[in-house]
């Protein structure tokens, strides 16, 4: 990445001064995703990217940040203004779990963006966390899942974790925020990511700081 697309997400800030919801995406890319899950995760990813540039508005107050976590903890994508994304980085699925490290990296990530739009005086909403996995983590994740929760609790932080398949760990995954995490049903990443599109437009289109009434989750959790 070059010094100027660097400073570009930034810049953004004073050239274009809409309040700012930042999105992090905290995904499991580790060998048991391979295969369909990670080739469906990709396409759903693409298409929600494609979808809030679709929407005018949305595509100048949302951004997006993508931290994935198997064989190592990477930072696909820097939290960059939606309209400003040219491409997204094909997923790929290998070794472990390292949840705790990806997680502490997508906070420390979120409170640096917090910490610009304050400085530039851009209003903001909470941001928002949303967390992925098929299993348990093979980290230290205590401590960053009690501190993610207690962001969440106080209202800092809107975490969303969600399990994938029948061996994610839903109560690890719930220690993260202070509401319970959902299962995806089936490997519907496409409807969670579509429920996740219309809720990011609905927030982006509100008042920051003033509660917001979010689409169903029905069409992509398991009741």
């Amino acid at each position: 990445m070059d010094r100027n697309t660097a400073l570009s997400p930034y810049a953004d800030l004073i050239e274009n001064p809409v309040a700012r919801c930042a999105c992090m995406l905290v995904l499991d890319v580790s060998s048991s995703m391979g295969g369909q899950p990670i080739s469906e995760l990709n396409e759903a990813v693409r298409r929600f990217v494609a979808e809030v540039q679709e929407d005018e508005f949305a595509s100048q107050a949302i951004e997006l940040g993508i931290v994935t976590f198997g064989a190592d903890v990477c930072v696909s994508l820097p939290i960059t203004p939606v309209h400003l994304i040219t491409e997204v980085a094909p997923l790929e699925a290998s070794g472990l779990t390292p949840m705790g490290l990806a997680v502490e990296a997508s906070l420390q990530a979120l409170t640096a963006r917090k910490e610009e739009y304050q400085r530039t005086g851009t209003s903001y909403y909470q941001p928002w966390l949303v967390l992925m996995s098929d299993g348990e983590p093979n980290d230290a994740w205590q401590a960053t899942a009690a501190r993610c929760q207690q962001f969440s609790a106080e209202r800092k932080l809107v975490v969303m974790p969600v399990g994938i398949g029948d061996n994610a760990d839903l109560a690890i995954l719930g220690a993260f925020s202070h509401r319970p995490a959902k299962p995806l049903a089936g490997l519907r990443f496409r409807e969670f990511f579509q429920w996740l599109s219309a809720s990011m437009s609905r927030v982006s289109q509100s008042t920051p700081g003033v509660a917001v009434s979010l689409p169903s989750s029905g069409g992509w959790d398991q009741i």
